[in-house]
């Protein structure tokens, strides 16, 4: 079938995170799709450090896989280290993440897509989009080819006019080795669309060969590792490799700051916004000037490689500094650079250009994901990306659009806050954004998303048994220690050995395991409650559900009171042709934002900047409440 002749259902622009999961998740709903990407060899590439997961980002990232996405499988088979954050906090804090095998990572995802039905690649650049009025027919690549399509979905990352600085050095690139790309942003600018500039940068490679281990704190991964995925996929963790840490110190900003005046942060040549809660260590020293050292951490690139990544010494400093500056921390006295670390600068959309479901609100059937919407990491990306991939090829079979809610997923969350507040900075998702977070735990994502997700045909029926199984399990062991009563002499050895008052007559083990300072495992030598176990075949897994509701479901229980307030606002519509300007008793800036951004309810229009509660009373009278 030739390129020339053939309408695709999805074109993808782009084969990075967002890119990949838009290009699996428009061809597993049936959706003729086509990856167009620069470089085949580097789909997925993690092109910053190479770890999924983290504080809010590991719970995204299991809400992807529940969902039916690819991040977390690919995760597990090429894992070299895991662990689970926050374990000291509350579960809807703990955040699982992973070390990958950066090589390995991109060739298992290419291989995974590659045996996805439906999905078609080809290597060249997008120079441009074709549009018939408002709607999008297809591209036009660096060879001259247009390519028609029903829905576009451009996750162009880094590469839009792309530019990298080290030092006084700038040119043009979407990433090291690699051509920036152009001609979208000037399209879609001739079209109506705002666009900006904005900055993220990258730490120096080293070769480990070169480093003395000896002056720095081992960093192991977890004793009993876990995955990403629900499903059950292989993981490579048989080993794991482990990361170092260790410090900059008063010498180290010395020497950086003798090459501010060279930096193209401080010296105007870079103007555009960096991410704040990634700044680049020329950035914290000069912020944090009272703080006498920073961490940094080794992180190895692989389980060959000798390749490390230097967290937290990203920089656009000239060579030279770079290179007497890392040499000054413990460690790094002998250090040999495989690349130095470079900023770079590129082109994004404001997102509030955007509908809920991704599309463009001035272009139909035109959608955006990952970086171009003024986002940052792998997994923000990757969310977008699947989302993105799921309501194109929706559009495609004329059907309703999939959206989740705030109060139902962090995905939810971080689209709505792009779509609704916008950014002025690179958006990164952290546990406080989510107003519902004990609800939104990485432990239930599955819970909360496989049936969504099957119902529209992306999740496989396996995963759908799955969570099935799991729901049974949980709630019937809930309610068997809800019924199961234990003697004092049975119990109070335990409460003893914890230093705990102790019970003077039966006592139901449901009452007594909601005492904060008693863990599950505390328990399970209780014969019934063991033998309750074997017979159920229940595993971690299931024990974890039902330890995190005898301990939590008081404040469980009050989230999803909150959630249900929320959600009557949700459930308020307002008219796509609602006119704002003739509602006199809203404040002038109610009324420039919400036409502006144009919410689609109460609720988000409750969220917007500017708009005040009396602004919303005023709205709710003209909705008829």
């Amino acid at each position: 079938m030739s390129l020339f002749n053939t309408k695709y259902d999805v074109i993808v622009v782009g084969g990075g995170h967002a890119g990949s999961e838009a290009a699996a998740a428009s061809a597993n709903l049936g959706a003729h799709t086509l990856l167009i990407t620069m470089n085949l060899q580097n789909i997925a590439q993690m092109s910053c450090n190479p770890a999924m997961g983290g504080i809010a980002k590991g719970q995204i990232v299991r809400e992807i896989d529940a969902l039916g996405g690819y991040s977390a499988i690919v995760t597990d088979k090429t894992a070299i280290q895991f662990k689970m954050l926050n374990k000291s906090k509350g579960p809807a804090m703990w955040s699982p993440r992973a070390q990958s095998d950066r090589m390995e990572f991109a060739a298992c995802w290419r291989t995974m897509l590659e045996q996805t039905e439906n999905l078609d690649f080809y290597q060249d650049s997008v120079n441009g989009l074709v549009f018939e009025g408002n709607k999008i027919t297809g591209v036009k690549t660096a060879l001259g080819l247009t390519i028609s399509a029903k829905t576009v979905i451009v996750t162009a990352g880094t590469f839009l006019n792309g530019q990298i600085h080290i030092g006084e050095k700038t040119f043009g690139g979407g990433r090291a080795g690699e051509g920036s790309s152009t001609g979208i942003t000037e399209d879609l600018v001739q079209m109506g669309f705002e666009s900006g500039r904005m900055k993220t940068g990258t730490p120096p490679r080293v070769d480990s060969r070169s480093l003395d281990y000896s002056k720095m704190t081992e960093q192991p991964g977890d004793q009993n590792p876990e995955k990403f995925s629900y499903l059950h996929t292989t993981t490579a963790l048989k080993k794991q490799r482990s990361c170092y840490l260790t410090y900059t110190n008063p010498k180290v900003h010395e020497l950086l700051r003798e090459g501010f005046e060279r930096s193209p942060m401080f010296n105007g040549r870079i103007q555009s916004t960096g991410p704040r809660y990634c700044p680049s260590v020329e950035d914290k020293i000069n912020r944090f000037s009272e703080k006498e050292r920073h961490q940094i951490f080794v992180e190895p690139e692989g389980w060959e490689t000798v390749e490390i990544y230097v967290n937290g010494f990203s920089t656009s400093l000239p060579e030279d500094i770079q290179d007497k500056a890392i040499r000054a921390i413990d460690g790094f006295e002998n250090v040999k650079f495989l690349r130095y670390g470079y900023a770079i600068e590129y082109d994004y959309f404001p997102p509030t250009q955007l509908k809920h479901n991704l599309e463009t609100k001035l272009v139909s059937n035109l959608f955006f994901a990952g970086q171009i919407n003024g986002t940052t990491g792998y997994e923000e990306a990757a969310a977008q990306g699947l989302m993105a991939g799921i309501n194109a090829a929706l559009k495609t079979q004329n059907k309703e659009a999939f959206i989740l809610k705030r109060n139902e997923v962090y995905i939810g969350v971080l689209i709505d806050d792009l779509i609704t507040k916008g950014t002025e900075e690179p958006y990164r998702m952290f546990t406080s954004r989510a107003e519902y977070r004990t609800l939104l735990r990485q432990d239930n994502a599955d819970i909360r998303l496989t049936k969504k997700s099957f119902d529209i045909g992306l999740a496989r029926q396996e995963r759908l048994d799955r969570v099935s199984t799991k729901i049974k399990k949980t709630e019937s062991f809930i309610d068997f220690l809800k019924n199961l009563s234990v003697t004092k002499e049975e119990i109070n050895p335990i409460l003893e050995e914890k230093n705990l008052a102790v019970i003077t007559q039966s006592m139901k083990v449901y009452k007594i395991a909601s005492r904060p300072q008693l863990k599950f495992k505390d328990l399970e030598d209780i014969d019934s409650i063991q033998q309750y176990i074997q017979n159920n075949n229940i595993d971690s897994e299931i024990i974890e559900q039902v330890e995190i509701h005898l301990k939590y479901s008081g404040y469980i229980k009050k989230e999803k009171s909150n959630a249900d307030k929320l959600n009557r606002l949700e459930n308020v519509p307002i008219p796509a042709t609602f006119n704002y300007e003739k509602v006199k008793s809203l404040s002038y800036e109610a009324r420039e934002k919400l036409s502006k951004i144009q919410p689609t309810s109460i609720s988000q229009a409750s969220r917007i900047s500017g708009v005040s509660p009396s602004d919303i009373s005023v709205l709710l009278v003209y909705m008829g409440r």
